[in-house]
């Protein structure tokens, strides 16, 4: 039996003692357990190669299309090691009976915290006053505009899950009132129970000073902050990208920075997983923060997410589908 766990060279854990670790426990110390640091300019055929007698894959950016499956017989089980699974195409594993399994919650402590850092740091101007330090040796609180407390501001939150959840429960006793996006899948209870507001999408983009999302990628929130949601941004809000990249229309962002639409931008994900960085047009300004990833990535959430994304190959492969985390289809 093989496992081959492949990712970007970038995205690929700094070690894989745990997860071999994991791995051979629950499947013998004789499975084996291959790793490929792959490159969307290797050929095709690298990844084809690896993947061709492999019982499990373990990634969490590489692409999984119908075209990866068909070069891999003998593949049963496909194990994301990240929340999102937007780039497996569902119904090509569903029909050749491979299971799908994400990690459904790691690291939601590590991304709200996140999210907080970011609405203070871009809120006090960090980057523009670290800019005129280091690039232009001034010393000079007049650098960048002033700003009114977070204490008066009010919090807009698109993506209620568990996420969005604790990042209001973080925020609460930080802000003035807290809104979110209307949920089908959340009661007014659950609303009440968290001291926030729901509203539609329309009056969230008209009335919050700070807007963090934390949706997961869907074909119906596509671009869900285009040039009309900006447009609606009547308080020249912060927003802060902590979902995926695609959540955003970058041309429509770029335009709403620059005429003050958007006061302040911070990203933990851009287009592309990574992103090509080269002249990328939202860097290098001294109201934008981009990190590379990073929110999620603690010592507590590494372990978490090695342990639980090994178990679920562990459970699919030896007939505990119930015991798996998270199987997002049916086979």
């Amino acid at each position: 039996m093989k496992v081959l766990i492949s990712d970007h060279p970038e995205m690929l854990m700094p070690d894989h003692e745990l997860e071999t670790a994991t791995l051979k426990a629950g499947l013998g110390d004789d499975l084996q357990v291959d790793v490929l640091a792959y490159t969307e300019d290797m050929p095709k055929e690298v990844l084809y190669d690896a993947v061709k007698d492999a019982d499990a894959l373990l990634t969490g950016f590489l692409t999984c299309d119908e075209a990866l499956m068909s070069h891999a017989p003998k593949l049963k089980v496909i194990s994301i090691n990240s929340t999102g699974y937007n780039l497996v195409d569902l119904n090509a594993a569903t029909a050749r009976g491979i299971g799908v399994c994400p990690v459904g919650e790691y690291c939601t402590w590590d991304v709200s915290e996140g999210a907080i850092a970011y609405m203070y740091a871009l809120n006090k101007n960090m980057k523009a006053y670290m800019y005129d330090l280091e690039r232009n040796r001034k010393w000079d609180y007049l650098a960048a505009p002033i700003t009114p407390r977070i204490e008066d501001q009010t919090l807009g939150i698109a993506g209620f899950g568990k996420i969005g959840k604790c990042t209001a429960r973080k925020a609460k006793g930080l802000v003035k009132r807290i809104l979110v996006v209307r949920d089908p899948c959340c009661t007014q209870e659950d609303y009440d129970a968290a001291g926030v507001t729901p509203v539609e999408p329309e009056e969230l983009f008209r009335e919050s000073d700070v807007i963090v999302n934390h949706m997961n990628l869907t074909d119906e929130n596509y671009h869900y902050f285009d040039a009309r949601a900006f447009s609606m941004m009547e308080r020249h809000p912060i927003l802060i990208n902590l979902g995926r990249g695609q959540h955003i229309n970058e041309d429509a962002l770029i335009e709403a920075l620059e005429n003050g639409t958007v006061r302040a931008f911070g990203a933990d994900v851009l287009y592309g997983d990574p992103p090509v960085l080269e002249n990328h047009p939202l860097l290098d300004r001294p109201n934008v923060i981009v990190t590379p990833h990073t929110t999620w990535y603690s010592t507590t959430a590494i372990e978490t997410l090695e342990r639980i994304s090994s178990q679920n190959i562990v459970y699919f492969l030896t007939g505990q589908k119930d015991k798996v985390f998270k199987l997002v289809n049916e086979v």
